[in-house]
């Protein structure tokens, strides 16, 4: 009843652990029998599990749930807690577990897996990263050989063949944007060899919230070869000469910039008197916006590093580069000239894909991470997945202090550094979470200016960070990351120095410290968990100033505050502002997973329409059969030339053609349409509604004239003196090189959208707008 009407109000929480609780007796009492039984003979024991069908009844998921901890306990040296048991019950009923940092939720995710896979399912376990997948794949290996479950992993450097084969076993662990790009590549083929990831059977989710949310702004792209524009140059420097606020405004949340009158009079001075709004001329204005977009409001080491002469993008959300990940290309292009390097190889998009659309491919979908509760909405708003709270093994005795208050950076700085020079005298290790690579860098060289020297874990350095992690929770070590989510490595105190373990627990465990609270309240308890580890000693506090972005720019209310003394603020009303500021950037960052599956809703449609007609050309030579009626007495001079199968290869690569240049001519008119339409803001209306309109009536009729375009190119070909027929010969070319990449989706607003903004200025102070 409880559920049903927690359902009714739309209120998202926790399922039900009482029915998988029930069961943890039973459990247990099986494992003095199985402790009995050889290697060979238990792994007969996992093969019986696998004859009767999905979901487990309440016996065979008893004997899952005792054979895994049994096998796990051989293998791994490891027993599963009851907690690690709760999490496998509830991956398996399709949940996400909430398992707390240290909780072993890499063991659970094996074990369900397993779970799955006895049962015929094929699983796919998705993490953040290759690193983990490697990691995890290997580290598991010796409990699914015991399972008889074949496992494998992929990652950016598995060739074609590897990739068949790792898809070929049973459990595949692999990185979302691995296992996108490899789909992206699929949808490419022209023939049924070339493809090799297998149809979606289990998705098992790693690092759930961040794969599911943060990851899911961000799409996927295959791009194709073709002529590739130089950096803007010229813009570059122009902005560069423009003065803040005189020149140009950045909004007051540092989301957009635009050009002040006097900037535009400027501007079009230095271009040569011309007229930024020419509506005969619109090539110049988005050109302007981009180079000031990534001269004003893209900071380096912040936004992104510039390493090996390449400007390198960094994932917000975890503090490390984003090898794949790119803005939409203009803007790259922009940064590029900015930081004076080569342009990088952008070409046209194939394709693509949101994390969104390739999760929902898999009828069933599951995942664990520490932080699931605070996007329990969006889970099942996006997802349909419910969260299960499992509690931890040990009670959390970690101290986690309220947000310490301060006016200024500067006031800020000096009492962390304070602080950490205090807690360092006593050999209690301390671990500092910043925002990004400048304020670790910052920080750094403050804390060794006060003789504390410390290790850096950034975007920089990341190759280094299972090493730097390791040994964060030794006896007085100094540690500043950017970012802890999704870095995979227990902090063990005293790492594997069980003497240096009993004086850090003497000391009181770790510390953690963070510069500042982050845009997301599961950002910050992400870095919170790396303290207090399965029952460890610990504490955590979050140093926030007035003047930090996170504040300035979603509470601005608290501008000009004037603190006494050592700028200390202590009154509640100023604390819960920051908390305030935090929700409202919670609600921005749902807004941009919204907004882009709003956009991506009717393009997945019109994406799956192409797909099933795609896949009845590959596998059904549905090519063949309507060339043989659109050009019936051509189609019979080849079949008697050629031979039917070859008539019948030539039709498929004709007519796969057309459907994929078409697809990616409708995707770029989607792409131009999307970043103009914020210019439908002129007429009061509302822009997603303003793009379906355009959308729809564009697809109408496409797969019509992806085959009158194949029955064209078929009139043309002939048959070559050996009987062969050349497609390329008739311009049927498939691109040159294809590369695959990440589109940062920038939460700047577009050119366009700021060039609205001041027209519409122009107009209504012209009196011209109705």
């Amino acid at each position: 009843m409880a559920d049903s009407v927690r359902r009714l109000l739309g209120k998202p929480g926790a399922v039900d652990l009482r029915p998988y609780t029930k069961l943890l007796e039973p459990i247990e009492a099986r494992e003095p029998d199985l402790r009995e039984l050889s290697d060979a003979e238990l792994s007969e024991k996992a093969t019986e599990l696998g004859n009767a069908d999905l979901p487990y009844d309440r016996r065979d998921l008893v004997e899952l749930c005792a054979v895994g901890r049994e096998a796990a306990r051989r293998t791994l040296d490891e027993r599963p807690y009851d907690s690690q048991m709760l999490g496998l019950m509830a991956l398996l009923d399709g949940h996400i577990a909430e398992m707390a940092t240290g909780e072993g939720k890499t063991l659970s995710g094996a074990l369900a897996a397993a779970g799955f896979a006895l049962r015929g399912q094929r699983v796919h376990v998705l993490s953040v990263n290759d690193y983990l997948a490697r990691r995890d794949a290997e580290w598991m290996s010796p409990l699914y050989d015991m399972l008889g479950v074949a496992a494998s992993w992929i990652g950016e450097d598995s060739t074609r063949d590897e990739r068949r084969a790792a898809y070929s076993a049973d459990v595949t662990y692999a990185s979302v944007s691995e296992l996108g790009f490899d789909v992206l590549r699929d949808r490419m083929a022209t023939d049924l060899d070339q493809r090799v990831v297998p149809d979606p059977g289990i998705a098992l989710i790693d690092e759930a919230d961040s794969v599911l949310v943060d990851e899911a702004r961000v799409p996927l792209v295959l791009a194709g070869s073709a002529e590739t524009a130089d950096p803007d140059a010229e813009m570059a420097e122009l902005v560069r000469r423009l003065t803040p606020t005189l020149d140009y405004e950045v909004d007051a949340e540092g989301r957009n910039v635009q050009l002040t009158d006097a900037g535009i009079d400027k501007v079009e001075k230095e271009l040569g008197g011309i007229d930024l709004y020419d509506e005969d001329d619109t090539s110049v204005l988005p050109r302007v916006n981009l180079a000031l977009h990534a001269h004003a409001l893209l900071q380096r080491d912040v936004h992104y590093v510039v390493r090996d002469d390449e400007v390198r993008l960094i994932n917000e959300s975890r503090g490390r580069i984003a090898m794949l990940q790119r803005w939409p290309d203009g803007l790259q292009a922009a940064v590029e000239a900015k930081e004076k390097v080569a342009v990088s190889d952008t070409g046209e998009v194939l394709d693509s894909i949101t994390v969104q659309a390739l999760v929902l491919r898999y009828p069933t979908r599951c995942g664990m991470t520490g932080t699931a509760m605070a996007v329990a909405e969006q889970l099942r708003e996006f997802y349909e997945l419910e969260v299960a709270v499992v509690p931890p093994n040990k009670p959390c005795i970690r101290e986690d202090e309220g947000t310490r208050l301060y006016a200024t950076l500067e006031e800020k700085e000096d009492a962390l550094v304070e602080e950490v020079g205090e807690v360092h005298a006593t050999g209690r290790p301390v671990l500092i979470g910043t925002q990004d690579v400048a304020e670790s860098e910052t920080l750094a060289k403050r804390l060794a200016d006060e003789g504390l020297e410390c290790v850096v874990l950034n975007a920089k350095n990341d190759a280094d960070e299972a090493s730097v992690i390791a040994e964060a929770g030794t006896h007085g070590a100094v540690t500043v990351s950017t970012q802890m989510a999704g870095r995979g490595t227990d902090i063990r105190l005293g790492g594997s120095d069980m003497a240096d373990r009993d004086r850090v627990v003497e000391a009181g465990g770790l510390y953690v410290m963070g510069y500042g609270r982050y845009p997301s309240s599961r950002l910050d308890d992400q870095l919170r968990g790396r303290a207090g580890r399965q029952g460890d000693p610990g504490a955590s506090a979050y140093f926030v100033s007035v003047e930090d972005d996170l504040v300035a720019n979603n509470a601005p209310e608290t501008r000009g505050y004037e603190a006494q003394g050592d700028g200390a603020i202590t009154d509640d009303s100023w604390l819960r502002m920051v908390d305030h500021a935090q929700r409202v950037s919670e609600g921005k960052l749902l807004e941009v997973h919204r907004n882009t599956w709003r956009y991506n809703k009717l393009i997945d449609v019109q994406r799956g329409v192409v797909l099933e007609h795609r896949e009845a050309v590959l596998s059904d030579d549905l090519g063949d059969r309507q060339l043989r009626v659109d050009c019936p007495a051509l189609h019979a001079e080849l079949v008697e030339a050629a031979g039917g199968e070859e008539t019948a290869r030539a039709a498929r690569l004709i007519t796969l053609y057309h459907l994929d240049r078409g697809w990616t001519d409708h995707n770029a008119y989607l792409a131009e349409l999307r970043e103009g339409i914020h210019l439908r803001f002129l007429g009061r209306r509302d822009p997603l509604d303003e793009f379906n309109a355009d959308a729809v009536p564009a697809f109408k009729g496409f797969l019509d004239e992806a085959r009158a375009r194949a029955a064209e190119t078929f009139a043309e070909i002939e048959v070559g003196e050996d009987g062969t027929i050349d497609v390329a010969e008739v311009g049927v070319k498939r691109p040159t090189m294809t590369w695959t990449y990440m589109v940062h989706d920038h939460p700047f607003s577009s050119g366009l959208e700021n060039a609205a903004g001041r027209f519409r200025g122009k107009l209504s102070g012209s009196g011209q707008m109705a």
